[in-house]
């Protein structure tokens, strides 16, 4: 993949448009959660030492069209000590830019024209830009007003953020070294029947986890209890088996689950083979016997893909077991010189936030869902729209 990026364009005194993803967890006012905005740093830095002025749009959660400023950028721009543009419409704030500066427009999404990719809204935010700079991998997978629309009116280029996530992914996907493990965990089959069809095919392993996993065992007959699973996927959870067989790809099915009898941070575990879940038994973490045998797994591996916790990863230290063990035997290889490791997804970086490995991974990505559509093979707008043809 060929992208048009910003390492030979002249910007002294242009303006620039620059889409980052901001979209950061906010405790209180406080931003608990920085990752996003200091793998954003590279491209603003280049940016500013080439003479551009920069305005950021970006977006935080889901206001859903409304000014509603429960998810103003406010605390982001305080973060990052740049002054916020209370309307990412607004253009009065340009005639007083100088070469370096740079601003940080309210949240996009305050406007439903962005989510709708319309047209006179995109017309309307690209309005006094010369330049368009797309550094947000992780909603490239939406094809909206500031990640397609304005690339259609202006000159557009990937960031350094954006062209570094695509040639690690690339890389991985098109000449990965083997023995390849790839992990995938999270709630619903559903959501993830083709990225999980896209790794059955690439992979030499496959580890199913989570609530996946238990949709998984539910379908060749195990008991899950009171759990979250999926019986309506039994046909394709089946289906996917039969296409990792064909694919010699082996998967790997959890063997035991971290259970309570209450769906509570506090709750009692016990460890159960699926042979011994009652009825009134809640899953929430991967058991010990199956995250020994990952474990196991990993240390055979030249090449890791994670996304998704197998476990309630957030609720240290009872149910975050099987999620930690997994993110500290990948980090332990990789620190080595063992292993390869990709991770991506809001909820796993956490988890190897939370215990301490993510400066050891090989690459951490920004994405969840841009993530896992560009392994399943998907076209993602915001990026296409970047090739050179």
């Amino acid at each position: 993949m060929n992208l048009r990026t910003i390492d030979n364009i002249d910007l002294r005194n242009k303006f620039v448009l620059l889409r980052d993803d901001f979209n950061v967890q906010i405790v209180d006012g406080q931003i608990t959660d920085a990752f996003r905005i200091q793998q954003s740093m590279p491209t603003i830095n280049k940016l500013r030492e080439k003479g551009a002025k920069i305005a950021i749009c970006a977006h935080l959660g889901r206001p859903k069209g409304t000014r509603n400023m429960e998810f103003t950028l406010a605390p982001v721009a305080e973060y990052m000590k740049i002054p916020l543009i209370p309307d990412c419409l607004d253009k009065d704030f340009l005639d007083t830019m100088k070469e370096g500066d740079v601003v940080l427009l309210e949240n996009v999404r305050f406007y439903p024209g962005e989510e709708a990719n319309d047209p006179a809204f995109a017309a309307e935010l690209a309005k006094g830009f010369d330049v368009f700079v797309n550094d947000a991998f992780a909603v490239s997978h939406r094809a909206h007003a500031s990640t397609v629309g304005v690339a259609e009116i202006l000159p557009s280029y990937a960031g350094e953020l954006l062209s570094s996530e695509i040639q690690h992914l690339s890389q991985v996907m098109e000449n990965p070294k083997r023995p390849l493990l790839s992990i995938v965990a999270g709630s619903k089959i559903s959501t993830k029947i083709g990225v999980l069809k896209a790794l059955a095919k690439l992979s030499d392993m496959l580890i199913v986890g989570g609530a996946l996993g238990t949709t998984f065992n539910y379908a060749l007959g195990g008991k899950v209890g009171n759990s979250l699973y999926e019986a309506d996927q039994k046909d394709t959870a089946l289906e996917i088996l039969e296409y990792a067989k064909e694919n010699n790809c082996e998967v790997l099915l959890p063997l035991d689950k971290g259970v309570a009898k209450e769906f509570t941070r506090d709750a009692t575990r016990t460890n159960k083979n699926f042979d011994e879940i009652e009825e009134d038994d809640i899953i929430i973490d991967a058991g010990e016997e199956t995250t020994a045998r990952d474990v196991a797994a990993i240390k055979t591996a030249a090449t890791v893909i994670w996304n998704g916790t197998v476990g309630m990863a957030e609720w240290m230290p009872t149910w975050s077991y099987g999620s930690f063990e997994l993110a500290k035997a990948i980090a332990e290889q990789t620190k080595a010189g063992k292993l390869e490791s990709i991770v991506g997804g809001g909820d796993t970086v956490a988890a190897l936030e939370a215990c301490g490995v993510k400066d050891d991974i090989t690459y951490v990505s920004t994405g969840g869902g841009a993530f896992l559509e560009f392994i399943e093979g998907r076209t993602l707008p915001g990026i296409a729209i970047l090739e050179d043809k």
